[in-house]
């Protein structure tokens, strides 16, 4: 049997291929569709039957699914905890994106190999529903500006601002329509509908972000931990850190899936109002930890991922009290 190690990264695809137990020079493909589709000739080429993908971030799944639908090759996603400890395991000191995929083929090779099962259609159209909902309520806010920015103009023309408040229209019409199909998806489901009612028990996340969310976790493997939820958002701190004068955190990166760290942005925001619980720990993040406004809201969005890894896993709505207890709640006086 052959097999194939995948690094993935947003441009490029890393190969390396084991042919009757011998590692080939690494080969590297376009991470779109043209590359997809040579990759996969390459594979049938040489008679693949098993591939290794680690499952880190989320370029890995289009590749994974483009590969799946050959129907002759079979898939894993690796945990990316299980092939570090491999790579621990054979001694693997340097690391570069060859030497990874080299590392992921062995695994394939040697350990136990579980085949990947690709999301329902019904997930994968949900997350594409939600990513378009993204790409229109961003046009509509660029279009709300313009709108205000010519109105405040008086040698603008009627016809510029009628215009403007028409586009606005359509892009409020298409984002009912988006919404109201995929609510549909969710309805017709009912594992997405149980998702979605546990994820709107909390106040503050309405039916767009529950969507989002859902669509954007929704393809992600069942095995995952809360603390690769987080990773996988990209939400942990940043640590700069230099000798003994500098060591300091510096925010939150931009690595990792922006869609759901958006979603979680605008429901933190309305859930520090409106949801009892995660609004004392805001207010305790700022008033008894120092944090500027934006990383507490940044500590309460990678705090409600992990809740929401929980509700689902446990199948529970949403419980304040496992939130954050008030020290006021406990009849201790603050400080």
């Amino acid at each position: 049997m052959n097999y194939c190690g995948i690094d993935v990264s947003y441009k490029t695809l890393d190969v390396v291929l084991i042919i009757k137990e011998k590692a080939l020079k690494v080969r590297t493909f376009d991470n779109q569709a043209t590359g997809h589709k040579k990759l996969l000739s390459y594979l049938k080429k040489h008679k693949i039957q098993r591939v290794g993908i680690e499952s880190t971030g989320y370029y890995h799944l289009d590749i994974a699914l483009f590969i799946q639908e050959s129907k002759s090759i079979q898939i894993m996603l690796i945990n990316p905890r299980a092939s570090h400890n491999f790579a621990k395991a054979m001694m693997q000191g340097n690391k570069t994106d060859a030497i990874d995929a080299k590392m992921l083929a062995h695994f394939v090779e040697r350990m136990n190999f579980i085949p990947w099962i690709a999301p329902q259609k019904a997930v994968l159209e949900l997350r594409a529903c939600g990513r378009r909902l993204v790409s229109l309520s961003k046009d509509k806010a660029k279009a709300k500006n313009q709108l205000h920015a010519f109105t405040t103009t008086k040698s603008c023309p009627d016809v510029i601002i009628k215009d403007i408040e028409l586009s606005i229209q359509q892009l409020e019409s298409q984002i009912n329509n988006m919404t109201e199909y995929a609510l549909t998806l969710v309805k017709e489901k009912t594992l997405l509908k149980i998702k979605y009612e546990l994820l709107t028990s909390i106040k503050g996340l309405g039916e767009k972000t529950a969507i989002k969310i859902m669509g954007e976790l929704g393809v992600l493997t069942d095995d995952m931990q809360a603390k690769q939820w987080v990773a996988h958002a990209g939400l942990y701190p940043r640590v700069l850190q230099s000798g003994s004068s500098l060591n300091k955190k510096i925010g939150i990166g931009k690595s990792g899936n922006r869609y759901i760290r958006e979603a979680l942005y605008m429901s933190a925001l309305s859930a520090s109002r409106w949801e009892p619980s995660i609004r004392d720990y805001y207010q305790h993040l700022i008033n008894d930890n120092g944090l500027k406004k934006m990383q507490a809201l940044c500590a309460v969005m990678r705090k409600m991922l992990i809740a929401i890894h929980q509700m689902l896993k446990n199948n529970k709505e949403f419980d304040g009290n496992k939130f954050y207890n008030s020290p006021l709640d406990n009849g201790v006086k603050a400080a």
